[in-house]
């Protein structure tokens, strides 16, 4: 998890007053957060200097100081590393169709050049390993992500690889048949809170020793301390001030599209055989169907 994130899940969701105030300028004004002191800050924010540096405390950090530098080098990095396109707010109220067009295309490649970048050096090999020699797989994750594990399900049952995808009510009850013999994808954007159902299966697959594969976004998160493996989400959306998870699907759904091509190649003669014979069978015309009485009526 990114620091901006961690600002905003300490503002938005545990925060209030103070805590929520600061997170909230920290958020508007972090291309220029360098430029305020810290009694400026509390100023703005209605706060004090001791509520300012008891914040950044709580990410983790020293003080303020320690806090500005690791946030300062983040926004540079994120700010010379991507366009101006902002995958929260990528469009506005005055947008004309032809940006809104160009604007989401412009998002969504990037996201996936981002994503490229993170999975050049991901452990895709060990995870398709992993996934060949599991004798159950489970995809938990909690929509739009399901969604998304539901498009790589059909996938993996093209090539004969059945996927386990429950509903939310049955994450529990899935996971408690798991072992370690099995394996468990866990999507989670954010990887820390244990208040969703998602992350809530962790300690009963940890208990198992169900191996743990996990997407989530860059930094450090419970989920990450928790998985095997992990591939990294394009990490540049907030948790929750944006329109939509532009960005975050585009990435999740290239994710498994890698790792399931990845698994396609290890036995790449098998797997396209099987696909064909199965589209074939899947897709072939009606009429091939009908007896030859059929076939003259509906001519």
């Amino acid at each position: 998890m990114n620091l901006i994130h961690r600002v905003e899940e300490l503002s938005m969701y545990y925060g209030s007053g103070s805590r929520r105030a600061i997170g909230a300028f920290i958020l508007q004004e972090r291309r220029h957060l360098h430029n305020y002191s810290i009694q400026e800050i509390a100023e703005k924010t209605y706060t004090s200097k001791a509520a300012v540096t008891r914040f950044a405390k709580e990410l983790g950090f020293s003080g303020w100081r320690e806090f500005l530098k690791a946030f300062v080098e983040e926004q540079n990095y994120q700010d010379s590393h991507y366009t101006d396109v902002d995958p929260n707010f990528p469009f506005d109220a005055s947008s004309r169709k032809s940006d809104i067009i160009n604007l989401i295309c412009s998002l969504q490649v990037e996201s996936l050049l981002d994503t490229a970048d993170l999975l050049d050096h991901a452990p895709l090999e060990e995870i398709v390993t992993l996934l060949q020699s599991c004798n159950r797989v489970a995809v938990f994750g909690l929509n739009p992500n399901l969604s998304l594990a539901e498009i790589f399900k059909r996938k993996m049952l093209t090539i004969g690889r059945q996927i386990e995808t429950p509903t939310l009510g049955d994450f529990g009850l899935l996971a408690s048949t798991l072992s370690r013999e099995d394996c468990a994808i866990v999507i989670s954007y954010s990887g820390n809170n244990m208040a969703h159902t998602t992350l809530g299966i962790l300690p009963q697959l940890e208990k198992k020793g169900v191996p743990i594969v996990a997407l989530t976004s860059d930094g450090d998160n419970l989920l990450r301390k928790k998985a095997r493996y992990t591939l990294t989400i394009s990490s540049r959306e907030r948790l929750y001030s944006k329109i939509s998870t532009f960005s975050t699907e585009t990435s999740i759904l290239y994710i498994l599209s890698a790792l399931f091509s990845c698994y396609f190649v290890r036995e790449y003669d098998r797997n396209l055989e099987y696909k064909i014979a199965g589209g074939m069978l899947l897709e072939v015309p009606r009429w091939i169907n009908l007896t030859e009485k059929e076939q003259k009526a509906q001519r």
